[in-house]
């Protein structure tokens, strides 16, 4: 499964998905996002069973502000429309892997 690029406009379905949901808040701009963009990518093609989505946070204020994003790259991990995790700078792929076996 690819990565969803996720808007306030599909943000609830994306939420109330029966999924487990990875967000990665993210900017263009921002060098640590890219290094962790890929990661992600591989993360969203090796799990099937995971809903994985980008939020750019200079188009997607509203949802940056609502997750209280301070920094990015912030990782968002969300089961049943709940925040289970959440985490702030870049970390390597297993990291990632575990903030989602919570």
């Amino acid at each position: 499964m690819s990565v969803l690029k996720v808007t306030k406009d599909n943000f609830f379905d994306v939420k109330n998905s029966d999924k487990t949901v990875l967000l990665d808040f993210y900017a263009d701009w921002c060098g640590p996002c890219r290094m962790v963009g890929p990661i992600i990518e591989e993360i969203a093609k090796e799990n099937p069973h995971i809903l994985v989505g980008k939020i750019n946070v200079d188009e997607q204020q509203e949802l940056a502000s609502a997750f209280s994003v301070m920094s990015i790259p912030t990782l968002v991990v969300l089961k049943g429309g709940e925040v289970v995790n959440k985490s702030m700078g870049a970390k390597p792929k297993q990291q990632i892997l575990n903030m989602i076996e919570v």
